[in-house]
């Protein structure tokens, strides 16, 4: 597999297991921004999960949240944000797209609240790294030990498709959680022209060794950058780190893990993976990444127009994410009062 077949198979496999959210490909750190990215982020649902789906399909912006914006008495937008007044607009201009604030128009002025409270929806985050090939190993390490150190996430996990001897244990952190990825068997089912597989075979997941749970409360070490004979790090107090952790749950929330298109080749068809619908060319007999791997430059290319894949549909059925909830009804039919 490629670590982009890899990711997605992973990522059907967790949907699949286990109710929650899965995406894929988030931003994980604080100090530096954009420093680190994880391959696979699994969020469990809280206490108040329910609420969460009820309240909008999409990513809420950090800034609304943080906001003074409540849900009883409208604000004054200016007066509501501590913040750049122009990441203040934006923030609340996206809220009010995504039903997250209604507002009131008075004489001159832009009065905003919040339809509901923010909930309490999420609880545990798990950060996966994929490592299909462990011969090729790259930054692994370095990757893994600003993930405990950071602490971040409340587990860190390697999934690979290598065979985990004790060398690649004492490698890496041992507080990182290790599991082997299996395919079973080659894609054999065919469809009724004999051509593109109608299911890729699913991933059976081994696990080597259980994370060790991080200390998420306490403030973190996050690794700048690396010098000859030192490394510029960043002590990220455990506020930084809880709102670094909303901003990934919320992510992973409006984003999932299909975020992948089908390419206009005729050599390309849908595919089941676990139950979900993959990229699947027959011409490389794989999944592919159609973002940089199809095109007129790929010698399979044949021209055709791509499927029509409903993706958003195809999450709702399988999670608990609405991608059309109350929430976002009720602020259409507010905002109708003010034409």
């Amino acid at each position: 597999m490629s670590e982009f077949a890899f990711e997605l198979a992973l990522c059907a496999a967790l949907e699949e297991r286990r109710e929650g959210i899965v995406a894929r490909q988030l931003g994980a750190s604080v100090a530096a921004s954009g420093g680190r990215i994880l391959d696979v982020v699994r969020v469990d649902p809280g206490p108040e999960f329910a609420d969460r789906v009820a309240l909008t399909a999409e990513t809420i912006p950090d800034a609304a949240i943080e906001s003074a914006v409540g849900s009883g008495r409208a604000r004054y937008w200016k007066d509501a944000f501590d913040c750049h007044p122009a990441r203040a607009r934006r923030a609340t201009e996206r809220a009010l797209e995504i039903g997250f604030f209604e507002r009131e128009l008075r004489p001159g002025r832009e009065y905003v609240r919040q339809v509901a409270r923010y909930p309490d929806w999420y609880d545990r985050i798990v950060g996966i790294e994929n490592k299909p090939d462990l011969g090729r190993p790259g930054d692994l390490e370095a990757q893994l030990r600003t993930d405990v150190s950071l602490a971040l996430v409340d587990e860190v996990v390697l999934a690979t498709g290598s065979y985990v001897t004790r060398a690649h244990l004492n490698r890496i952190p041992e507080e990182v959680g290790v599991w082997r990825i299996h395919r079973d068997g080659p894609s054999t089912a065919r469809t009724a022209d004999d051509r593109t597989p109608d299911r890729v075979p699913p991933v059976e997941i081994e696990v080597v060794r259980e994370p060790t749970p991080l200390p998420v409360a306490d403030p973190g070490i996050e690794p700048i950058e690396s010098h000859p004979g030192k490394t510029d790090i960043a002590v990220v107090s455990a506020k930084e780190k809880a709102r670094a952790r909303r901003r990934i749950a919320e992510r992973a929330y409006g984003k999932g893990w299909r975020t992948y298109a089908f390419p206009d080749c005729a050599s390309c068809r849908p595919a089941d993976s676990s139950g979900a619908t993959v990229p699947y060319c027959e011409w490389k007999d794989r999944v592919v990444d159609a973002g940089s791997e199809c095109g007129p430059s790929c010698p399979g290319y044949e021209a055709d127009s791509a499927p029509e894949i409903d993706l958003d549909g195809e999450r709702a059925r399988r999670t608990p994410w609405d991608p059309d909830p109350t929430g976002r009804r009720r602020r259409q039919s507010g905002l109708d009062r003010f034409g």
